[in-house]
């Protein structure tokens, strides 16, 4: 047999087109110009009533060193410069400590800030402002000791590649609230980031739900505009034409990976008029951007998106990511942890405090890791 014909789907349309010829035909035209016309995107209710109606995930790639931001070690004071007892390697995969490396205690300086006491070194005066906002949850770990591997745990739940990551998933449990941009939407800033679209990848979920990637440089969209002589009318004809065809495979197939490409041809239409007035901030008051830090180099490309992500969730996107890259510190930690300390502390909080005051932040869940 076929391999195609092994994928099939024994379906009210299969039944029809096998059994009842050309009636069928005619009923599975109608039955299918239905499901194409619904967009997989469309809000779904969820079992329960949820809080949250929105994630947005700033993903600090390379793994900030919580012991010199957030999670002070006094222990480690008494063991500086010491190498290590062999009870904290015992029976323990490690990349690159060697069994007689020494302990460094870190050199921040800690204090306690809002009314919850929450720890935060001097690297983080910002974030330190919204303490009583932030949940700080201590007790994550992994046994994968290598980035990709890690960053695959944590957003698809498992090391094998193939597996749908959250954003993914959300969008298709939930949908999106917005039909004219992505459901889940990717902004990154920093140099490089490792994993690439794995780290956004739909798996085995048809490609509707994988992330829409922002680019970082120049127009974060691009193609906003037609070409010079295609008019809206050309476009939309020539859209028409192809979803035509692509619908006739689809009969012919049951592949939902046609109906995703249909879905995502829609949208990109509908971006061309949503994306502009996404990018423009013309609106956006002077002390916004400026809380944000889009007056200082430092933070400027990160504050861009975190001011990004605020409208997103705004205009109804369910899922944004934002992957800032790298604090992969094997050496210079001072020097490197300082500069991706600069340059996302400030946003990070303008975006927390931003949400709360426009009454977005009970409803959207904003995950810093």
């Amino acid at each position: 047999m076929n391999p195609q014909e092994l994928n099939k789907i024994l379906a009210r349309r299969s039944f029809l087109r096998n059994a009842g010829g050309g009636l069928g035909m005619i009923a599975l035209a109608d039955l299918l110009r239905g499901e194409v016309s619904t967009n997989p995107l469309t809000p779904k209710q969820p079992h329960f009533a949820p809080k949250a109606k929105n994630v947005i995930f700033l993903f600090m790639e390379g793994g900030p060193s919580q012991m010199d931001l957030f999670d002070p070690k006094p222990e480690l004071q008494k063991w500086h410069g010491k190498p290590l007892p062999p009870s904290m390697t015992k029976d323990l995969k490690l990349a690159f400590i060697k069994p007689t490396a020494a302990v460094l205690a870190s050199p921040r300086e800690f204090k306690q800030h809002g009314n919850s006491g929450m720890y935060f070194s001097d690297y983080l005066p910002h974030t330190s402002k919204v303490a009583d906002d932030i949940c700080m949850v201590r007790s994550m770990c992994t046994d994968a000791f290598n980035h990709h591997p890690g960053q695959l745990l944590l957003f698809t739940g498992s090391v094998q590649f193939g597996r749908p990551t959250m954003g993914a998933w959300a969008v298709y449990g939930l949908g999106s609230e917005s039909q004219n941009l992505p459901g889940f939407a990717v902004l990154s800033s920093g140099v490089g980031t490792s994993g690439g679209a794995s780290n956004f990848s739909s798996g085995f979920l048809p490609s509707t739900y994988q992330g829409t990637m922002l680019r970082n440089s120049g127009d974060p969209i691009l193609y906003l505009s037609n070409p010079p002589g295609v008019s809206k009318e050309t476009q939309r004809a020539g859209l028409d034409a192809i979803r035509d065809l692509n619908q006739e495979r689809l009969i012919e197939t049951e592949d939902l990976e046609i109906a995703s490409r249909i879905a995502s041809y829609e949208l990109a239409f509908r971006m061309q008029s949503a994306g502009p007035e996404l990018l423009d901030f013309t609106k956006e008051s002077a002390a916004t951007l400026d809380m944000y830090g889009m007056n200082n180099d430092a933070t400027k490309q990160y504050g861009t998106n975190c001011l990004l992500a605020r409208r997103m969730v705004e205009r109804g996107v369910r899922f944004v990511m934002l992957m800032h890259a790298s604090w992969d510190q094997h050496t210079n930690l001072n020097k490197g942890l300082k500069k991706n300390c600069d340059a996302t502390d400030q946003p990070t909080a303008a975006l927390i405090a931003d949400l709360k005051q426009r009454g977005l932040l009970d409803s959207t869940l904003v995950v810093w890791g």
